[in-house]
C-alpha cells in the first residue's frame, strides 16, 4: 500500500483482508499525529486529540504484533468504525489547518467533540481487547465452555473473554456472551467468585438498563441474580458496583419474569445489614411491599425475604410500617406457601418486639387473630416458631395478655409445645406459660408438661431457657393437684434432687430451690414426705450451711411444725 501524505484522499478499506485495513489505519494515525501539531484553529482541542492519537498508535502497533489478532471477530467490528472516525478527523484536520477556513466555530467545536468522544470509545475497546489477552489466543472467541473442576486459569481466561465480547460486541455478541456467562454460573458454583474477580461486574449491571434490547436486559438480570445469590464475595461485588438501585427499578417496572430475578437478588444482597439500609435510600420499601401485594408466589417469597432482612435495620422499621407493610405481611401469613409464611412471620415478630407503636399497628390490623389462626392451623411445629415469637412480643400488652390467658385452645397448644416442640419452641412456650395469667383449670389441663419443664431446667443453653422453665413450672405449681402430680413423677423428683446436690456444680441452685419452695408452699404433708424420702433434707441442709440464697427458707418449710405427724399420715394428696 502506497504511503498516505497530507492532502492524499483516503481510500476505502479493503474487504479482502484485515491486514491492509490495519495498515491503512496506522498510516492515517501517523499522518494525523503530524497534522494535529500544525492546525491553526482550535489548538487546545487538537492537543487533546494528539494525546489520544498517540495512545491509539501504540495500541494499534500492539494489536499488529499480537499473533492471532486477525482471527478475532471483535477486531473486525472495531476497525471499520475506527477508520470512519479517523477519516472524519482527517477532514476536520484539513479544515483547521486551512488559514482561509471560515466555517462556523460552534459547528466545528461540536464536530471535534463528537469525533473525540468516538475516538475515546474505540480506544477503550482496543484497550479491553489488549488487556484481556484474547488476541494472544488462537480462536479465542470460540473457547469451549469450562466444566466444573476445570483448570482455574482456563476458567479465568474464559471469563475475561466473555466480558470482552460483552463490552465491545454488538447485540448478538452480547447475547451469546451473556448466555455463556449464565450457563457457567449455573453449572459451576465456584465460578461466581472468579466472575466477581475477573469480570467487569459494573458493566454487567449497566446492562440492566439496556432498555432497547429486552433480551440482553433479561440475560443480564439472570447473571446478576445468580451472582447475588452464589457467594458472599460475588454478592458484595454486585452491591459495591451499584447493583441494588437498578435491581429495584426492575422490581418496580420490569416484566414479572424479570421481577422474580431481581427480587431474588435483592433478598440476597440485603442479608448484609450494611446493605439493607440502602433499600430505603433507593426508595425501595414501597417497591418491595407492592411486590408482596401483587406478585406471583415466587416473587412474593423473595420480596418478603428482603423485607425480613430490612426489618433488622432499626432506622427503617418506622418507614416500613408507614409504607403499609403490616397489612401486607399479615395477609401473607394466611394465604401463602410455607416458606413465604415463615418469612412474613419473622418480619412481624421483629416488628412486634420493637416497641409499642409497632405492636399497636399489628393489633389494629387484626394481627393477633391471624397469628393465632396460623399457629392453630399449622400442620407442623416447624412453621410456628416466628408466629409464636410475635405473640410473645404482643403479650407485653395487657389487653393481649388477657386474651391469650383466657384462650383454652392457645394454652393447650402451649402445653403441647412444651412437651413435643423443639428446644426453641419449648423455651418460647414456657416463657408464655410463665408470664400469662392462666386459670387454675387450664393450669391443671396442661399439668402433664411439668416433666418436660423439669428437663429444661437442666439445659444451660440457649440462654434464658432455664429461667423460662422455672417460671412456667412455678406458675403451674400454684395448683394443688399439679404439686401432687409432680411429686408422683419419679423421674422429675430424681432430676430435682440431682440439681439440688451441692456436688452438681453445673446447675445454679437458684432453679431447683425455687421449685422445691413452690412445691412446699401449699403445706402438703404428702409433698414433704416425698421430698424427704428423695433426700431433699440433706441437700438443703448442706446448701443452707453454704449460705446459698433460698436454702434456709426451703429447709424451714420442709421441717415445719406440721412435720410431726408426717410419718403417721398416708399419702392422701
Amino acid at each position: 500500500m502506497p504511503p498516505i501524505t497530507a492532502g492524499t484522499p483516503i481510500p476505502p478499506p479493503s474487504t479482502s483482508s484485515s491486514q491492509p485495513l490495519l495498515d491503512l489505519i496506522i498510516q492515517i494515525v501517523s499522518l494525523l499525529l503530524l497534522s494535529s501539531l500544525n492546525v491553526r484553529s482550535f489548538v487546545g482541542r487538537w492537543q487533546v486529540l494528539h494525546s489520544k492519537l498517540s495512545t491509539l498508535h501504540s495500541a494499534l502497533l500492539e494489536v499488529s504484533d499480537s499473533p492471532h489478532w486477525s482471527e478475532n471477530p471483535l477486531v473486525h467490528t472495531i476497525l471499520p468504525s475506527l477508520l470512519s472516525t479517523l477519516q472524519r478527523l482527517k477532514s476536520l484536520s484539513d479544515q483547521c489547518s486551512d488559514s482561509a477556513f471560515s466555517g462556523g466555530k460552534l459547528h466545528m467545536q461540536s464536530d471535534l467533540d463528537m469525533a473525540s468522544a468516538s475516538l475515546s470509545s474505540q480506544l477503550n475497546d482496543l484497550d479491553l481487547l489488549l488487556r484481556s489477552g484474547v488476541l494472544y489466543q488462537s480462536n479465542a472467541l470460540v473457547l469451549s465452555q469450562p466444566v466444573p473442576g476445570s483448570n482455574k486459569d482456563d476458567t479465568e481466561f474464559f471469563i475475561r473473554d466473555l466480558f470482552t465480547r460483552l463490552q465491545i460486541g454488538g447485540v448478538e455478541f452480547k447475547k451469546k456472551a451473556l448466555e455463556s456467562l449464565v450457563q457457567l454460573l449455573n453449572q459451576d458454583e465456584k465460578s461466581a467468585g472468579l466472575v466477581a474477580k475477573e469480570g467487569n461486574v459494573g458493566y454487567l449491571i449497566h446492562l440492566l438498563d439496556f432498555s432497547s434490547q429486552p433480551s440482553v436486559r433479561e440475560l443480564a438480570a439472570s447473571a446478576v441474580s445468580v451472582l447475588s445469590t452464589a457467594s458472599d464475595e460475588s454478592r458484595k461485588r454486585v452491591f459495591e458496583e451499584g447493583g441494588l438501585g437498578p435491581l429495584l427499578r426492575i422490581l418496580e417496572t420490569g416484566s414479572m419474569h424479570l421481577k422474580e430475578k431481581a427480587a431474588a437478588a435483592v433478598e440476597s444482597i440485603t442479608i448484609d445489614t450494611e446493605n439493607a439500609w440502602a433499600v430505603s435510600a433507593y426508595g425501595g420499601l414501597s417497591v418491595l411491599i407492592e411486590a408482596c401485594r401483587s406478585g406471583t408466589p415466587q416473587l412474593q417469597a423473595t420480596a418478603v425475604g428482603a423485607i425480613r432482612n430490612v426489618t433488622a435495620v432499626e432506622d427503617i422499621k418506622t418507614s416500613l410500617v408507614e409504607e403499609g407493610a403490616i397489612p401486607v405481611l399479615l395477609q401473607l401469613l394466611v394465604s401463602s406457601p410455607t416458606d413465604t409464611q415463615e418469612k412474613a412471620a419473622m418480619s412481624i415478630a421483629v416488628l412486634a418486639s420493637s416497641g409499642e407503636y409497632f405492636r399497636s399497628r399489628i393489633i389494629q390490623e387484626r394481627g393477633l387473630q391471624k397469628l393465632l389462626q396460623l399457629i392453630h392451623d399449622s400442620p407442623s411445629f416447624n412453621t410456628i416458631e416466628n408466629p409464636l415469637r410475635a405473640l410473645s412480643s404482643l403479650a407485653v400488652s395487657d389487653p393481649i395478655a388477657r386474651i391469650l390467658s383466657s384462650s383454652t385452645l392457645f394454652i393447650m397448644k402451649l402445653g403441647e409445645l412444651v412437651k413435643h416442640g423443639s428446644l426453641v419452641l419449648q423455651q418460647i412456650a414456657a416463657s408464655l406459660v410463665a408470664n400469662l395469667s392462666i386459670s387454675d383449670g387450664n393450669k391443671r389441663a396442661i399439668g402433664s408438661c411439668m416433666g418436660s419443664l423439669v428437663k429444661l431446667m437442666e439445659m444451660p443453653k440457649p440462654a434464658g431457657v432455664q429461667e423460662a422453665a422455672v417460671g412456667a413450672l412455678a406458675s403451674l405449681l400454684t395448683v394443688r393437684s399439679n404439686r401432687k402430680e409432680l411429686m408422683r413423677d419419679e423421674k422429675s423428683v430424681m432430676r430435682l434432687m440431682q440439681m439440688l446436690d451441692p456436688k452438681n456444680e453445673v446447675i445454679s441452685k437458684t432453679f431447683p430451690l425455687a421449685i422445691v419452695t413452690a412445691v412446699l408452699s401449699g403445706g402438703s404433708n404428702g409433698c414433704r414426705r416425698r421430698l424427704l424420702e428423695a433426700g431433699a433434707h440433706q441437700h438443703l441442709q448442706n446448701l443452707a450451711d453454704m449460705n446459698v440464697a433460698g436454702a434456709k427458707k426451703a429447709l424451714q418449710r420442709l421441717t415445719g411444725n406440721r412435720l410431726r405427724n408426717i410419718f403417721s399420715r398416708s399419702w392422701r394428696e
